[in-house]
Formats: C-alpha cells, structure tokens, sequence
C-alpha cells in the first residue's frame, strides 16, 4: 500500500560526500516521522536521523555536525546529506516513515536499503 525507495548510495572516499534520497508513494494520508537508519554487518540497526512534519532533526552524536537530515513535504520526500564521511559510516543505510494511510490506520514502513561504503 505504501513504499519507500531509497536511491543516492555508492562507494565515496573518506572526507567525501552523499546525498540519499527516499520517496514515499501510494496510500499516504499524512506522513509523521521520516527518518534514516543504518546497519553495519554484526551490528545493530541504528538510528542515523530523524526529522517529524513540521519539526526540527535528531541525531545521534556519531553523526552530528556531518550529517543533515531534511525533507519536502510537497513530495513525500525525505533526503540524507552525509558530509566527512568515514570508514565507519560503511553500512546499509534504510529510510523509514510513520505513514497514517486513512483516518484510521498507521503503517510504519521501511525502504529496501541503499548501501554506503567510505574506502580509499
């Protein structure tokens, strides 16, 4: 009923930079939270950031100050600008988002991940 789709992921240097992007279509009534999280192989998913409608970003302290979360509300779009990447940035990174898709009904949905690898 509803999907995200990640795109923007590849191979960059450390100190380099990505931008993720994630678009959320089909049955969207409004959208709350949109976020991003990653996984690293042996690791946990982690939050990466995460922004409501309307309000400010949260980030954990491993990324902040490189990483700048926003979105258009216009376009159900969420976007991830990493700046200063390092070698431990290197994970699968999945966007996220609290969809209410009728009056009645929240989903909470994930995209299909995009990978990010930092090496030189």
């Amino acid at each position: 009923q509803v999907q995200l789709v990640e795109s923007g992921g590849g191979l960059v240097q450390p100190g380099g930079s990505l931008k993720l992007s994630c678009v959320a279509s089909g049955s969207i009534f409004s959208i709350n939270v949109m976020g991003w999280y990653r996984q690293a192989p042996g690791k946990q998913r982690e939050l990466v950031a995460s922004i409501p409608s309307g309000g400010g970003p949260t980030y954990p302290d491993s990324v902040k100050g490189r990483f700048t979360i926003s979105r258009d509300n216009a376009k159900n779009t969420v976007y991830l600008q990493m700046n200063s990447l390092k070698p431990e940035d290197t994970a699968a990174y999945y966007c996220n988002a609290d969809v209410r898709t009728t009056f009645w009904t929240y989903l909470e949905v994930w995209g299909q991940g995009t990978l990010v690898t930092v090496s030189s």
